[in-house]
């Protein structure tokens, strides 16, 4: 099957099981998600929104996390893995945003990403979700179909964005983004499809015998 068909039938695929795709991150505004996003590194959204949950009806902007400080936001995220890092990264970020975007998020790849704590994919994240431009933020779910599903190499994520976005159409990145990530938890998992078991993997590569190698993101 060639990279026109799979295409196809993958969207096709996602979009009968996931005709809408939420954000599953919990936000009052593009702030909020911003952080969210941030907290997730190493989390799950559900620990990050079981978290949030009590923090953004009264913290949402980035004066309300400099006021409070390091120490302050690490109490309030200590439930969430490696809280002291991220603790730092908000503070740095909040006080960042208001030196140099009035406590505004910046709508661009280039001033997002020079903010403490945000990468490409936390950028990718807040451009699509915040401010509906389209993008293909790659996780880690994203980067092992992609492998997978033999639209990529895998050698790094920068390179499974790229080959991403050559193959599906620009109208697709943010939903298709999405959709991914819900199929890899819900059907295509690490640990138990292997390529071998999901209903893409089995369609695309129908004599497929042994379990597919990934590269880690």
């Amino acid at each position: 099957m060639n990279e026109k068909a799979k295409a196809k039938l993958i969207i096709r695929t996602l979009n009968k099981i996931y005709p809408k795709a939420p954000v599953p991150l919990n936000h009052k505004n593009t702030f909020t998600l911003l952080v969210s996003v941030l907290l997730s590194a190493q989390c799950t959204d559900v620990n990050v929104n079981n978290v949030t949950k009590n923090i953004y009806p009264n913290y949402y902007k980035p004066e309300h996390f400099v006021k409070l400080g390091r120490r302050k936001i690490e109490k309030l995220i200590k439930k969430i893995g490696i809280f002291r890092i991220k603790a730092k990264s908000i503070y740095f970020m909040s006080k960042h945003l208001l030196e140099e975007h009035r406590g505004k998020v910046p709508k661009t790849y280039e001033e997002l990403e020079k903010l403490p704590g945000v990468g490409h994919k936390t950028a990718s994240v807040v451009m699509s979700q915040g401010f509906g431009y389209p993008a293909f933020a790659v996780d880690t779910h994203v980067h092992r179909l992609a492998q997978r599903w033999g639209l990529t190499s895998g050698k790094n994520v920068i390179q499974t964005e790229l080959d991403l976005k050559r193959i599906f159409p620009k109208k697709t990145w943010s939903k298709l983004h999405l959709q991914m990530i819900f199929y890899g938890r819900e059907y295509c998992k690490a640990r138990e499809c292997y390529g071998l078991t999901c209903k893409i993997c089995t369609t695309c590569y129908p004599k497929r015998k042994k379990p597919v190698t990934t590269l880690k993101a």
